[in-house]
């Protein structure tokens, strides 16, 4: 989004989620693997691989949409943007990140309090067939009152809504701070690719 030298926390922040985004991405990719060879090579099925893939994916795009916007990637109209002047295009697109911010932090809001009561008051749900690791075992002592948990507790998958949502806020509030800084005049996709497809395409090869 920027050129500027990025401080430690920008740079840990960026590690942190492409890391992590890899990570989900590659476990989707085994799972999925080892389910297709075990059903169709030793005729047998991995239960628990379904429902995993599917907290893996909302994971996937939860923290997709915030790296969208670290990358300018998400789609988005701008006729009336491009026919305003630079000093009128960065206030709309100033206003336009903060109406995405405050949207941001009500979904943040709304998430922690959906979130919040799995720790709490609920940890004793679980999950249909995700078995739950050996190494967080720990977890049902501190909040399951000692009883192990046969099953992953869903407040494991369902953290993806205000992680992804607090990162979601993050990037915004960067861009918010990359628009006054000058560095970017939009937050969405630019067409500046199209149009070089188009001016490509006007350019014919001479012949002899």
């Amino acid at each position: 989004m920027s050129n500027r030298p990025q401080s430690a926390f920008g740079k840990f922040v960026d590690q942190f989620e492409e890391t992590l985004i890899a990570v989900l991405l590659g476990l989707m990719t085994v799972i999925t693997f080892a389910n297709v060879v075990a059903r169709y090579v030793f005729n047998d099925n991995l239960l628990w691989a379904l429902e995993a893939t599917v907290f893996l994916f909302a994971w996937l795009v939860l923290l997709g949409a915030s790296y969208c916007v670290k990358k300018n990637l998400h789609l988005g109209i701008d006729i009336v943007a491009n026919m305003l002047s630079p000093g009128l295009r960065k206030i709309m697109t100033f206003v336009a990140v903060i109406a995405c911010i405050v949207f941001s932090l009500l979904l943040l809001k709304g998430s922690w309090d959906y979130w919040y009561p799995f720790v709490t008051t609920q940890a004793f749900y679980e999950t249909e067939d995700v078995p739950m690791p050996e190494f967080l075992q720990f977890l049902s002592t501190m909040l399951n009152e000692g009883e192990r948990y046969e099953k992953m507790p869903r407040f494991i998958p369902y953290f993806a809504l205000p992680l992804g949502l607090a990162m979601l806020t993050f990037r915004f509030i960067q861009a918010g701070w990359h628009v006054l800084q000058g560095d970017v005049d939009l937050i969405i996709a630019s067409h500046e690719a199209e149009d070089h497809e188009a001016l490509v395409g006007d350019v014919k090869p001479e012949t002899d």
